[in-house]
């Protein structure tokens, strides 16, 4: 079923269209600090949210120049779930690396 999909449902006689409704979507922003190493950002990206190394190595560039990079887009329990990925994974390497969500 695509996103718009449809369904009829007969009621008393009548054709009912229901859609289904696409969940809220969320932004993972990873913010930069000054321990953790650009190395482990990339690793982060590429493992964490599948980037390809260039694209990671292009998000990594742009955390550490604008302060806050996109990793990507997800519905909100993706979002949560990849957040505290980073978030254990960093923890165990000893670095204060953050992300949070923002809703699209």
């Amino acid at each position: 079923m695509g996103d718009d999909a449809t369904r009829h449902q007969a009621h008393s006689g009548t054709q009912e269209k229901i859609r289904t409704k696409q969940p809220p979507m969320f932004k993972v922003l990873m913010h930069n600090d000054d321990y953790t190493t650009m190395d482990f950002v990339v690793e982060m990206l590429m493992a964490v949210f599948r980037k390809s190394p260039t694209e990671a190595n292009r998000i990594m560039l742009h955390i550490h120049f604008k302060g806050v990079g996109i990793c990507g887009v997800f519905p909100y329990e993706i979002a949560e779930t990849k957040t505290a990925k980073v978030h254990a994974l960093a923890q165990e390497e000893g670095y204060p690396l953050r992300c949070s969500l923002d809703q699209v």
